[in-house]
């Protein structure tokens, strides 16, 4: 197994492979956030079903995920692995704080929703951040999958990512967790709320 000081010394080649846009992240950061990964993993639901040197190998031979995962983390996702694709051969990512992360809320679906408004603009859009991210919104299978893995979103809301019929009329697609089940309801594109995030999904 390898160890934070092994880690550590890989940092280099990772920082050297970034884009310029995204080398804010340091050696330090990225070791922590592996140990946080590691450590996350082998608390899932006992044994843990995937060997986290198997997990690392991946990242270092996809340094843009890593910075992916960064944010993910330092907004509050807490991603963790949920699945393994064995077609593609990728590990599944997805944010599994407990309610939506706190540093994706009050944002409305997308870009072109927020540029609709004309007063009251959030901040930006679940859209538009996830792109930034580098992840994918969930879809709502994806949705009713995670709330099988465990309770989530009981006290806030996520945007879940939304048809084109629906969101050609204005609409678009959130959902959370109440009274033991899970819901799927609709609201304007260009609305936001402070209780109301997004959850992403990364493919490694």
């Amino acid at each position: 197994m390898r160890n934070n000081l092994c880690v550590t010394a890989d940092i280099n080649f990772e920082l050297q492979t970034l884009d310029m846009k995204r080398n804010d992240v340091s050696k330090e950061q990225i070791a922590e956030l592996f140990a946080t990964l590691n450590r996350r993993l082998e608390n899932s639901n006992g044994q843990p079903k995937y060997k986290w040197e198997d997990v690392e190998d991946k990242l270092q031979n996809n340094p843009d995920k890593i910075w992916s995962l960064y944010k993910m983390e330092e907004t509050g996702g807490e991603p963790n692995i949920i699945g393994y694709d064995i077609k593609s051969k990728e590990y599944i990512f997805c944010d599994c704080s407990t309610e939506s992360p706190k540093g994706r809320r009050s944002l409305c679906y997308d870009d072109a929703a927020l540029n609709s408004r004309k007063e009251n603009k959030p901040k930006g859009s679940a859209l538009g951040m996830a792109n930034e991210m580098g992840i994918e919104l969930l879809v709502e299978e994806q949705y009713f999958e995670l709330q099988e893995l465990g309770d989530f979103d009981m006290k806030t809301s996520s945007w879940v990512l939304t048809d084109s019929e629906i969101r050609n009329k204005g609409g678009a697609l959130f959902g959370d967790s109440r009274y033991g089940r899970t819901f799927i309801y609709h609201n304007g594109a260009e609305s936001y709320y402070a209780a109301r995030g997004f959850r992403g999904i990364l493919r490694v």
